[in-house]
């Protein structure tokens, strides 16, 4: 992943990633703060100056500090070796630092999700928190004997070391075994904030360099001559790229919008009439049947989604030379790359269309333009209002590049791509009758191959099940499932089992991420 081409003086902070899914939450967090945050994976620290940054953070990762490879060591014991530099471990990284620095490191004591925490010793990096708080837990190792010399500032419920001080040099180290980056650890933000001031980091980060990352991201790309293709599909990531796209590039980028079978009830022409308020004026293609041809009988999630990305560079491949261009512009974000596996060291939870799904000969033979790459969706949503983007597309919820194929489980048919589509359209509905819509971040349903046995019109009628999703969260990394009166959901079930006649049962999902993803698959 490239690094932020931005740097302030004494107002940087570097974020190694080890390939956390949080990695670059970290940073957005730092940013929240007004301080600016670089992100560079671990396997470049050898080339990294930290006398150019206020303060260091090592992230989570899907490793284990136990099987960690001699390039993740030598990361951390360069960084640790710095005598001035203040630095924090979190996770993966309070595990690292304490093995590095003589501690003991155990498997088989894994804390997952909300995990409440007591503070056993008063310290500024805990300024403003209470004698117990939760925080978000999410690994499998703990720290069981800490490094010598070291402090334990908290503990959690279950007893294991949760924070971790070490004098060391002329500066301090701290770790936890929390994440103070996810939203659901209470006070995370003010540790952070707590942190940052501690290093002496500046407050000169403004919500205006989302803009300029976005702006710089495009100018590489001003002197490549012709038609722009921007691929966009009515969500707020999309058409901000295909907005900024024009702002940029001029009249000369065509934004297309491919229809493959797989979006929300009435959404293509919904989508079209409001791109059209934002400035824009798409190129529709139906290619329904094209994917839907390809995905009958597929089972596996990732063949569906890597069949999707092929059918996408296929037909953009078409486009591209019918309109005689050479660079294509994509709405990708983090979480789209993190989860793709696509900064080069973090595990690929899914693969996104536009990312590990869009194939290597289309990225070799075109020029991709990911101008909001470095941005979560709500920074995406902040350049969305800066750009007078409509609110439509600000409000929107998130929906995924490979559409509806991600919320059928098991065997993809058509059929169940219809109970899917007609019992979301009733989710949907039935909160913004009640005012929910707009409060959460998602909300969907989902039909798998299971089966439940019901009875309508007094006769035995075998039907799918329908699992509906409704979480609350700030940036997908994180979600926690929205918990909505029971007359609300009493209201969902009956219409889907009234309306879709062979739905017998409707299930609620009440599992958060992680360790759920809010996708089924």
């Amino acid at each position: 992943m490239a690094e932020n081409p931005l740097l302030i003086p004494g107002s940087t902070i570097l974020v190694v990633d080890y390939g956390g899914q949080y990695a670059h939450l970290i940073a957005r967090r730092l940013r929240e703060l007004g301080v600016l945050a670089v992100i560079t994976p671990y396997t470049r620290m050898g080339g990294e100056d930290l006398s150019k940054y206020s303060a260091v953070v090592l992230s989570g990762s899907h490793r284990s500090v136990l099987e960690a490879d001699p390039a993740v060591m030598e990361s951390a014991r360069k960084i640790l070796g710095d005598a001035e530099t203040p630095v924090l471990g979190v996770c993966f990284g309070h595990q690292l630092i304490a093995e590095v620095l003589g501690g003991v490191v155990e498997k088989g004591c894994g804390e997952y999700g909300r995990v409440k925490v007591r503070l056993v010793e008063q310290d500024m990096l805990f300024h403003g928190w209470d004698g117990e708080e939760y925080v978000w837990m999410s690994h499998g190792d703990c720290v069981s004997k800490p490094p010598p010399g070291s402090r334990v500032l908290a503990v959690s419920e279950n007893g294991l070391t949760a924070a971790l001080k070490i004098p060391l040099g002329r500066r301090v180290v701290y770790t936890v075994q929390f994440h103070p980056e996810v939203s659901h650890t209470v006070k995370g933000l003010k540790l952070l904030d707590n942190f940052t001031r501690l290093a002496g980091a500046g407050r000169k980060w403004v919500r205006e360099y989302y803009f300029s990352l976005a702006v710089v991201e495009l100018e590489k790309y001003r002197s490549v001559e012709g038609p722009v293709v921007a691929a966009v599909s009515g969500g707020v990531d999309s058409t901000v790229a295909a907005v900024l796209a024009r702002r940029v590039l001029g009249e000369r980028v065509v934004p297309v919008l491919v229809d493959h079978g797989l979006f929300r009830e009435g959404e293509v022409e919904e989508v079209v009439e409001n791109l059209a308020r934002a400035g824009l004026e798409p190129l529709v293609l139906d290619e329904g049947e094209r994917f839907l041809s390809r995905l009958e009988g597929v089972v596996d999630c990732e063949e569906r989604r890597r069949i999707i990305g092929e059918e996408f560079a296929r037909v953009f491949d078409q486009v591209m030379e019918g309109q005689g261009a050479r660079l294509f512009i994509q709405g990708t974000t983090y979480p789209d790359i993190v989860e793709s596996g696509g900064t080069g060291v973090a595990d690929r939870i899914k693969s996104h269309h536009n990312v590990a799904g869009l194939p290597q000969w289309f990225r070799g033979k075109y020029l991709v333009a990911e101008p909001l790459k470095h941005l979560y969706k709500d920074e995406v949503r902040e350049v969305a209002r800066m750009l007078g983007v409509p609110e439509y597309f600000v409000k929107r919820h998130p929906f995924p590049g490979p559409g509806l194929a991600v919320r059928v489980i098991g065997v993809f048919n058509r059929r169940k791509l219809e109970v899917c589509r007609k019992a979301s359209a009733i989710v949907e509905q039935v909160l913004r009758r009640h005012g929910l819509l707009d409060k959460v971040w998602q909300a969907f349903a989902v039909v798998g191959d299971d089966k439940w046995v019901g009875v309508k019109g007094d006769a035995r009628r075998v039907g799918y099940v329908v699992i509906v999703r409704i979480v609350e969260s700030s940036d997908a990394m994180t979600a926690d499932y929205f918990k909505p009166p029971y007359s609300v959901l009493d209201e969902v079930s009956g219409e889907i089992t009234r309306s879709i006649e062979d739905v017998t049962m409707v299930a609620y999902a009440v599992t958060t991420k992680p360790p759920s993803t809010i996708e089924p698959c």
